[in-house]
């Protein structure tokens, strides 16, 4: 039943119809021969790049998680893959907010992201009702996404670790 649902939400949701009637949200997850041959190569590699993505959270961790006022979110039971090292900001302890570094990191052309848009907070979403909490919104306000290719370097992890740790100077005032 699961497996039928995933098929059909993974194949644009249409209703069995004849014309194109969809009663829930899909979407076109679908891979053509040559992507699915590209992806199934790759998985030889799968583990050289979580490995290298678990080792720029360690060094992003070891540099940043002693400055007061930054918050990395922690490991879920087992083993995480660390695909995307994102952070939180609280500017008051910090000294300055999560745009302000990622401005920083900008004018460095070193790129980074806000974490992703709440859906009740999307055009797409305005006058739904909304059900639940503030969390999403917060973590939306403070939440940063580092650059966290498999690539990254030591030089440039330092780099970017160096731009992020200049902010946090008593010389830059609190934005509110």
């Amino acid at each position: 039943a699961l497996a039928r649902k995933a098929k059909f939400l993974a194949t644009q949701a249409r209703d069995p119809a004849p014309h194109y009637q969809h009663s829930h949200l899909g979407y076109n997850y679908r891979l053509s021969n040559v992507l699915a041959g590209i992806g199934r190569g790759q998985l030889a590699v799968l583990g050289e790049r979580v490995a290298a993505r678990r080792r720029n959270f360690a060094a992003y961790h070891q540099a940043l998680s002693p400055l007061p006022g930054l918050t990395f979110m922690p490991e879920a039971y087992g083993t995480a893959t660390r695909w995307l090292t994102c952070l939180t900001v609280e500017d008051e302890k910090f000294g300055c907010d999560r745009d302000a570094i990622r401005l920083a990191l900008e004018a460095a052309q070193i790129e980074s992201r806000p974490v992703w848009k709440p859906l009740h907070l999307q055009p797409l979403f305005a006058g739904c009702e909304v059900v639940g909490g503030t969390v999403a919104t917060d973590l939306f306000r403070r939440g940063l996404c580092l650059p966290s290719g498999s690539s990254l370097q030591p030089d440039q992890l330092a780099r970017i670790t160096q731009v992020v740790t200049q902010l946090h100077q008593p010389t830059y005032a609190t934005v509110s």
